[in-house]
């Protein structure tokens, strides 16, 4: 990412939700981007939408791309590093459903549906390489876990079994249910999507028990945060 100078302090009374003007400013991007379009939003409409002054906002950015980049990294961030606190302990169901549950509520509870930008054609681009690792590193999370959930329900499954990229695949499905506006189902959808990713891997059994067991997973994992 490209390093722009130490933020000033702010000189104005907050409009944005935020601590600090770099989360008013990532505010107002992420609005503009996913409302307006990318291509559309220019860094002065984002200073503008958070009051400042545009030289202002390259105190904290030095790029619109820069602030593309880190929209982008608030969508995967946090749910990797909660995949890298699962451990082994709880069975690999609990721990599946406990990804997807985190994952969709990270997806769906944000003020704006920042998972929409994966569609952006810029976001295609090598500038954007460190985000697509990272959502690949991620990907790869699920899909260990998902062979362990169909290696204990079919003998022969392994990392190449296509079924194994389908809970993630089912997961960012709540990125078009939230577009398409239902405030009900995306109220439901991190329950709905953490069972369903179970159940695509052949898993039959009552969900009410790994249900119960992944709950407790993600306290204890946001509690150590």
């Amino acid at each position: 990412m490209t390093h722009a100078r130490p933020g000033r302090p702010r000189l104005h009374r907050p409009r944005r939700p935020g601590s600090t003007a770099r989360a008013e400013i990532l505010d107002a991007a992420a609005e503009l981007f996913t409302t307006r379009g990318f291509a559309s939003t220019s860094t002065r409409l984002v200073a503008e939408a958070v009051g400042v002054r545009q030289a202002s906002l390259y105190n904290h950015f030095a790029t619109k791309d820069d602030i593309l980049a880190a929209l982008l990294e608030q969508t995967v961030a946090p749910t990797l590093s909660f995949c890298e606190q699962l451990g082994d302990d709880p069975p690999p169901e609990a721990r599946l459903y406990a990804l997807a549950l985190f994952d969709t509520a990270q997806l769906v509870t944000g003020r704006w549906n920042l998972g929409a930008l994966y569609l952006l054609p810029e976001v295609r681009t090598d500038r954007f390489t460190q985000f697509h690792a990272a959502r690949t590193g991620l990907r790869a999370c699920y899909r260990r876990l998902a062979v362990a959930v169909l290696g204990r329900r079919a003998a022969g499954a392994d990392a190449d079994d296509p079924r194994a990229d389908l809970p993630f695949r089912l997961v960012e499905s709540a990125i078009n249910i939230r577009a398409d506006g239902d405030t009900a189902a995306v109220a439901d959808l991190p329950e709905v999507l953490a069972e369903a990713a179970l159940r695509v891997l052949g898993f039959t059994g009552p969900v009410e028990p790994v249900r119960e067991v992944a709950r407790a997973l993600v306290a204890r994992v946001a509690a150590s945060s």
